[in-house]
């Protein structure tokens, strides 16, 4: 049994921000339906690719675990065979432009009244109202508008963009919530609603603590880079053989942690040190400890530096790059990484379900081919036949 195996759920999205809800919630167990245009489909289908004519990883990495269904929505008999689909879901789940939606015809009020029981969630770069809203936005323009390139690099950087696309998945995973969240209150009320994320106030709230400096007087907030000042000896270390990701982060926050990481590295004498006796003499000296303690790491790798101090009692991690993360035991173990076998591309090894239930076990599942559940889902739903499908096909319907 899944968790969500009792909910359909249309998805009208692309790129990564509105994909990437609907996956997650896919991997919970509902019925995702991808709806895509005939020609080509989702635009992430051949972003980023290193084989022309297959689907890109970007596309396989966000469209786990759906059904992929075409219908030309520029086309009147295409809209009008996408309104019959609406009863029978769930939820409806777009990240189109400004106004894309309302132009196609199937706005919210649309659509409310072929299903008042629709969940229908949008996903915008900066919400349907607000000065802003008539702006476009991808995910770096989130991470700009919302506050975490201002924070993100050191005092002599410019603003960085963070590696991880808070913009678009931090957006997604904040819609899928939402769903959840309008789901359950449909089960007291027996009603649909419409719910919008906006990625702008999706970095911003992934933003908060980062933004703590302004409230302590730092206006506006500070990069800092890898150091934590306040909890010297935090930050990052160098590790053997010196590559550009051989480095392993430690943090220490209570005097059991300080003490258990000067024992591991054989270095007790430093607790006696009047320099380093407290949190803010430490503080003080921050930079003779660091050198201290990189003596120490320099001579080992990031692995043996993550295992002593983690068996040690003291929180640590090896930077892992991409190579690291797909082969790494841990995640494997957990089913964080897996292996599936694609129909066109073969093996391919990607990342799983970060949320884990016990009575909900997810099994990742190739993203689908264009089309592929046409005949399926027409039929199903619709009662269409192969020949009726072959007839909207040559009429440039589906």
């Amino acid at each position: 049994m899944k968790a969500l195996d009792h909910i359909k759920i249309l998805d009208l999205t692309q790129f990564e921000a509105g994909p990437s809800c609907t996956e997650l919630l896919a991997f919970l167990g509902a019925e995702v339906t991808k709806v895509e245009s005939p020609k080509g489909g989702d635009q992430g289908r051949y972003l980023i690719t290193d084989k022309a004519g297959e689907d890109s990883p970007y596309f396989l990495l966000l469209n786990a675990n759906k059904k992929s269904i075409t219908v030309n929505l520029k086309n009147p008999k295409g809209v009008a065979l996408f309104k019959q689909l609406v009863p029978h879901f769930d939820v409806l789940v777009e990240n189109y432009g400004p106004g894309a939606i309302q132009e196609l015809g199937l706005g919210y009020d649309v659509v409310r009244e072929l299903n008042p029981r629709i969940i229908y969630a949008q996903v915008k770069g900066f919400g349907t109202y607000g000065p802003y809203s008539g702006y476009k936005s991808f995910d770096m323009i989130a991470q700009a508008t919302g506050g975490a390139m201002s924070v993100t690099g050191t005092p002599e950087t410019q603003p960085l963009k963070p590696g991880p696309t808070i913009g678009d998945t931090g957006t997604g995973v904040h819609c899928a919530v939402g769903v959840l969240a309008a789901l359950l209150q449909r089960e007291k009320t027996g009603r649909g609603q419409r719910l919008e994320v906006s990625m702008q106030d999706a970095v911003v709230n992934l933003s908060r603590v980062a933004m703590m400096g302004h409230y302590l007087g730092d206006v506006p907030a500070q990069r800092r880079g890898n150091r934590v000042t306040a909890l010297a000896p935090t930050d990052l270390y160098p590790c053997a053989p010196g590559g550009p990701n051989d480095y392993a982060f430690l943090i220490t926050t209570t005097p059991a942690m300080w003490e258990s990481l000067l024992t591991a590295i054989g270095r007790s004498d430093i607790i006696v040190d009047p320099r380093f006796a407290d949190q803010r003499s430490r503080n003080k000296h921050f930079n003779e400890l660091f050198d201290a303690i990189a003596a120490w790491t320099r001579e080992r790798d990031k692995f043996e530096v993550m295992r002593v101090l983690g068996e040690a009692g003291v929180p640590c991690g090896a930077v892992l790059d991409s190579g690291d993360v797909l082969a790494n035991e841990h995640l494997k173990a957990r089913g964080m990484i897996t292996t599936i076998q694609h129909p066109t591309r073969g093996t391919f090894t990607m990342p799983g379900c970060a949320v884990q239930l016990s009575d909900s076990p997810v099994e990742v599942q190739p993203a689908p081919l264009l089309g592929q559940q046409n005949g399926e889902i027409y039929g199903a739903l619709l009662g269409l036949t192969k020949a009726d499908l072959v007839g909207l096909q040559e009429e440039g319907v589906i």
